[in-house]
């Protein structure tokens, strides 16, 4: 069969996949988005387990681009459920007409790139082969599940669940549950089943106790969303010229420049607001970094914990002993649910997990937890995972796995990476660490100005200095011909940019040098001195490396806009 010619293949449908289609058909491109679920939502169409949502507020938890959509769309609650973040994705697609450009049900099995033809040829699923001159990833950050490597849990006959392939028929009420894993995703599903009351017993099987704080989440009022809607405009100034783009200011604040009485104070005023990025950023700038300063607000959440959980045996299994550098965690009555008599939690850092029975789950100290349900809550192979699966193939049959097996995953901008000519993934290895969807936009809009130069070919892209809400003005010249326009891209990140004949690679400096200037920036975090699946840790046999752009998703824009002003320092074109 003779391979279909596309200009662009987008492969997934979730925050990333659905504004890449929409930008690069906007450009007048022939465009084909693909994902292997039978629906759009990506990250969203798979996390259905029960208690599932953002920990991002939920004015901030959606596109910026459609003004009169973020006037209009309904939510009315501080934070939104998987399935209200799902129902708005969908929305969104309808609205923009883009359902009939995406192919579901097809997974990208193998594509690999051609000197001779310059072009991806990509095999699917379907067993189709396409020809592509420019192939984006939005695979996303955490889609690669974990399954915790135990010994015998091919033997277990009750149910076992991941919780990103959570079944629809799932039916717990009066069921003995063990949830393995107590992230962000573990602690959402005790919180939810505990509240419910429907199951017989509960066991969280930890192995490394969180700081989680409330979410302070509850029913909006029209006053709050008429505000919201006034001032749409500055909270997405403020939160994509933010650290973490959480729609609060970060503070410059040290620990102990305060008495103990004020320290005490606002921590007090950042727990009864709510989110886990505010406790960690908006309190005081030196929590991540200072081990003093983290020992204060360790102690502050751990006084929390014990004022909370009235059994002491269950407080203390809860009460982390490490430094407070994990993704900073919130939750909605976590703690309370184990006041219940039929809530518990297993330490299993002290009191391993050996095997799973046919019953259940034995640890080293001889005891078997009888259990009818197991929900492994153990995250994902997370950032590179889902890259590694696949055979992409840059030049010479080089995958990317070849690529990252010395160093762990790494790229250019977060973006690009050398060897792989016209290859530009969302959110990939080293790119800003913050609110995913923000993040996610200047990804797609950064791509979406590579496309746009590559395929002016012999042309010159000005863009105007930045103005309100990232709409630029923007001249083109092609030969003789020019023409003025409208360019809603994020403050304009591509100034002066010629390139020839349509192919934009990284170069290998720039690609070390960004790694560099990653590993460095993370290198006094207390962050680097956690297990997490932040650099890695989580997987057996994963080398650790740093994942992420720690200077905040501002400072990105700024140094990804500098880059590309410069003639587009770093990339290659030919």
């Amino acid at each position: 069969m003779e391979p279909q010619y596309l200009d662009a293949l987008v492969v997934g449908a979730g925050f990333g996949g659905i504004y890449q289609l929409k930008k690069l058909l906007d450009q007048g491109l022939n465009v084909r988005a693909i994902d292997i679920a039978d629906d759009v939502g990506g990250t969203w169409y798979w996390n259905r387990y029960p208690g599932a949502m953002s920990d991002t507020q939920s004015f901030l938890y959606r596109y910026s681009w459609d003004e009169e959509d973020l006037e209009t769309y309904p939510w009315d609650s501080h934070y939104l459920q998987a399935d209200e973040i799902l129902g708005y994705l969908k929305h969104v697609v309808k609205k923009y007409n883009l359902r009939k450009h995406f192919q579901l049900k097809t997974e990208l099995l193998a594509a690999q790139w051609s000197d001779e033809e310059r072009k991806w040829f990509v095999t699917l699923s379907t067993n189709e082969v396409l020809k592509v001159k420019y192939l984006v990833t939005g695979l996303g950050l955490l889609s690669k599940t974990n399954f915790p490597n135990i010994h015998n849990l091919d033997k277990y006959e009750g149910e076992l669940y991941h919780t990103a392939r959570w079944p629809e028929n799932a039916n717990l009420k009066g069921k003995r549950v063990g949830i393995i894993g107590n992230g962000s995703t573990g602690i959402q599903v005790i919180t939810a089943l505990g509240k419910a009351e429907e199951v017989k017993q509960l066991i969280s099987f930890q192995r490394n106790p969180q700081y989680s704080v409330p979410a302070g989440n509850g029913p909006v009022s029209a006053e709050h969303r008429n505000h919201v809607n006034k001032t749409y405009r500055e909270i997405w100034d403020q939160a994509k010229n933010s650290l973490f783009a959480y729609g609060f200011e970060e503070t410059k604040r040290p620990t102990f420049s305060v008495t103990p009485e004020e320290r005490e104070q606002i921590f007090e005023d950042a727990w009864q607001k709510g989110n886990g990025f505010r406790f960690m950023f908006w309190t005081f700038s030196d929590i991540t970094v200072n081990e003093e300063a983290n020992k204060v607000a360790c102690e502050f959440i751990r006084n929390k914990i014990r004022q909370t959980v009235k059994d002491p045996e269950k407080a203390r299994k809860l009460c982390p002993t490490d430094w407070y550098a994990r993704r900073p965690l919130c939750d909605t009555g976590y703690y309370e649910q184990f006041n219940r008599d039929n809530v518990d939690v297993v330490d299993i850092k002290t009191n391993p997990i050996t095997e799973l029975t046919p019953t259940g789950i034995k640890t080293a100290d001889g005891t078997l937890y009888e259990l009818d349900v197991i929900i492994c809550a153990t995250g994902f192979d997370a950032v590179d995972g889902n890259y590694t699966r696949i055979a992409i193939q840059g030049r010479n049959g080089h995958t990317l796995k070849d690529h990252w097996a010395q160093t762990g995953p790494t790229s250019y901008l977060g973006i690009s990476v050398p060897q792989f000519p016209n290859l530009f993934m969302i959110t990939g290895p080293n790119g800003p660490f913050s609110n995913l969807p923000p993040a996610i936009e200047c990804h797609v809009e950064i791509i979406s100005d590579l496309i746009a130069t590559a395929e002016k070919s012999s042309s010159t892209l000005i863009r105007a200095p930045n103005v309100a809400n990232g709409v630029n003005d923007t001249k083109v010249t092609d030969g003789n011909n020019s023409f003025n326009g409208v360019n809603r891209h994020a403050n304009g990140l591509t100034n002066s940019i010629t390139c020839e004949n349509g192919i934009i690679e990284a170069e290998p400096h720039a690609e070390k040098q960004w790694t560099e200037l990653c590993d460095e920036m993370s290198s006094k975090s207390l962050f680097r001195r956690v297990d997490s699946w932040i650099f890695g840790a989580n997987i057996q046999g994963k080398k650790t490396t740093s994942m992420f752009w720690f200077g905040g998703l501002g400072p990105y824009r700024k140094t990804v806009q500098k880059i590309l002003e410069d003639d587009m320092k770093g990339f290659k074109r030919f």
